[in-house]
């Protein structure tokens, strides 16, 4: 026999072939399209498989100094990829439990680690196996700091792995090597892979290095000293400032530190330097045990602060199966009120100490000032004076309405306040707009701030008790004309009155019963559904029509009304009462139906054709003088 055979038959003895316990190929498709939002997130379990090995080691030995290595060569289709760590590494015994057994914990004691809290966070089987979405073979050369021989392990996507003992004994610690698969070339990109290791190792203890393109890089260079006490991040304002910017690509101007009352959870909370809406998509970057596990968390703060993207790093919340989320449980509901109250308590302090401050932050996100102040009646207080609100005086703060000393009336509704606020303003009454979320809620919350001031609900039929009655002889004067000014309503549903009121601008004033107001939004909803539903919305809708009728007031100091109820042509009358109508609801924002559109067009076409039909130019310009 030769040497080269027996060589050959030497290596076979020491190499040993297995299949993996679980339909790798079913797991890998499951990895893929169900479990991990992207497959770079292959880089984020390589990367801890290698912190939790590293940190296994520490805890033997004090002195020992961690680190983590990730090298590059070739490019393309052709690029490979290593990982090395100086860690604990793994015995045979070890390879067979934790990879052959796939999900097995990668810490020992017989309890998962997604129900233990321990150090180490991984589960070395699963975190290995996502690879093969980037390549179509896991190499793997580790040694163990226990002793033994050091090993070659192979596995491949068929569900079969390889174990070879090594005639070479390595120093202490584990290497990946991962060959890029076709289409797969993005997630071997030097600067792809330096951008990704930041984001997921940037607070991670050991040092993390690049080789790539003959270059050597350190990518967590800069890990804040302030990680362990957030406020201290107070007198390093620029260094904080930027670390935001780099993880979350966002320029800030301000901050807050947050902090639980364990110390288990912290984290810096950046204000956003645009208003952004209610319904925006809340995106916080959180570290569990100093790893990236989320970089969209939705549920790690109250839904009053989404006036902030925040940085928040814990050691005591629970990682779903793909280690990008967390479980929605008492814990992680603790920590939300606790991080909460830490925004809420320097908001306080704000007040106090830093006035101007607090200022631009409620100038700035109004409506998430009033969402916290809606539900905590301390901090409203605080506040209040600086919250701004629409009203019949104009956008104003509330402390500048307070000082005007006036009885505070407020509406629930926008329609409320489209209706009122023009006899409203000129009556000299304080009317504020709590058609928008949380106002008529804060507003009518001001009588427990200021028991002793008149704060009411303003309706529009309120403001009507305002209106002047017209006298006896001018009711008998224009009697016949009110009586066919409001047949010519009835079509609508609504009645007329003829007033007097401020301001004489205005020409008349639109108002809505509840009934009434409900059936509009009936029959407009009616016309834009499918005739099913139709019919069901006309049956509904039929139990309003008795008691839902709205009322037009014409205001008789207005000159326009004066005149068309001086009028004695009916038939101009009518037309002129039903434009009047139209242009009521337009002044309201009443979107129209199909029946008022039309009584629009043809009023337009009336007075069109009344003017083209007009006697001389000196009656054209009579008319256009009186408002036609």
């Amino acid at each position: 026999m030769s040497q080269n055979q027996n060589q050959n038959e030497n290596q076979n003895l020491s190499q040993d072939n297995y299949r993996f316990q679980v339909n790798l190929s079913g797991m890998i498709d499951i990895l893929s399209n169900h479990l991990y939002s992207s497959p770079r997130v292959f880089l984020r379990e390589l990367l801890q498989n290698a912190v939790d090995a590293v940190t296994a080691r520490k805890q033997m030995d004090d002195g020992y100094e961690g680190r983590i290595s990730v090298e590059v060569t070739g490019s393309g289709s052709t690029a490979t990829l290593m990982i090395e760590d100086n860690g604990i590494g793994l015995t045979e015994e070890d390879v067979h439990e934790f990879l052959a057994m796939i999900g097995q914990s990668s810490k020992r004691g017989g309890k998962g680690l997604l129900t233990e809290e321990t150090s180490f966070i991984g589960r070395f089987g699963i975190g290995l196996l996502s690879c093969f979405m980037v390549s179509d073979e896991i190499v793997m050369l580790t040694q163990s700091a226990k002793g033994g021989l050091s090993l070659e392990w192979r596995g491949k996507p068929d569900g079969t792995y390889s174990i070879r003992r090594l005639d070479t004994r390595m120093s202490p610690g584990t290497r990946v090597y991962l060959r890029c698969k076709p289409g797969c070339e993005v997630y071997f990109d030097p600067m792809n892979l330096q951008n990704w290791l930041y984001n997921y190792g940037a607070l991670l203890p050991y040092p993390i290095t690049l080789h790539a393109e003959g270059l050597s890089r350190t990518i967590n260079v800069m890990r804040p000293d302030w990680l362990i006490n957030p406020e201290l991040a107070r007198g390093k304002r620029d260094e904080a400032l930027r670390f935001g910017e780099r993880l979350l690509g966002e320029r800030f101007h301000d901050f807050i530190p947050l902090f639980t009352s364990s110390g288990r959870t912290g984290g810096i909370a950046y204000v956003l330097p645009q208003a952004v809406n209610l319904n925006s998509k809340k995106a916080h970057r959180v570290y569990l045990k100093n790893m990236l596990v989320s970089e969209s968390a939705e549920n790690i703060l109250p839904d009053w602060a989404f006036f902030v993207k925040c940085v928040v790093w814990t050691d005591e919340l629970q990682p779903t199966a793909s280690r990008e989320h967390f479980y929605e449980n008492e814990k992680l509901e603790t920590v939300r009120e606790q991080l909460g109250e830490s925004l809420r308590r320097e908001l306080m302090r704000m007040a106090e100490v830093d006035p101007d401050r607090l200022q631009h932050i409620i100038r700035l996100h109004t409506l998430s000032m009033k969402a916290l102040a809606a539900e905590d009646l301390d901090f409203f207080r605080i506040i209040h004076r600086w919250l701004s609100f629409e009203s019949s005086f104009g956008r104003r703060q509330l402390g500048e309405l307070l000082d005007e000393g006036r009885d505070i009336y407020f509406t629930l509704t926008l329609d409320e306040f489209r209706q009122i606020t023009h006899v409203a303003s000129a009556q000299s009454l304080l009317v504020v707009n709590g058609g928008y979320i949380y106002d008529a809620e804060l507003i009518d919350g001001l009588a427990q701030v200021y028991p002793d001031m008149n704060i009411a609900r303003l309706l529009p039929e309120d403001v009507s008790m305002a209106f002047t009655d017209i006298t006896r002889e001018e009711r008998l004067q224009y009697y016949e004309n009110i009586r066919h000014a409001d047949a010519a309503l009835q079509r609508f549903r609504c009645q007329v009155e003829l007033k007097r009121f401020k301001p004489v601008e205005l020409p008349s004033l639109f108002t809505l019963s509840k009934e009434s107001s409900e059936l509009r939004s009936l029959e407009a909803a009616e016309q834009v559904s499918s005739s099913e539903l139709s019919s069901i919305l006309n049956t509904l809708g039929s139990a309003y029509k008795e008691a839902a009728y709205s009322t037009l007031y014409l205001n008789l100091d207005n000159p326009v009304v004066s005149r068309i109820f001086s009028s004695a042509e009916s038939s101009m009358l009518v037309a002129a009462v039903e434009m009047l109508y139209v242009n009521a609801l337009m002044m309201g924002h009443y979107p129209m139906n199909r029946q008022e559109m039309a009584a629009l067009n043809l009023g337009i076409l009336r007075f069109i054709d009344w003017g083209l039909s007009a006697g001389t130019p000196q009656t054209e310009r009579k008319d256009n003088d009186d408002g036609f």
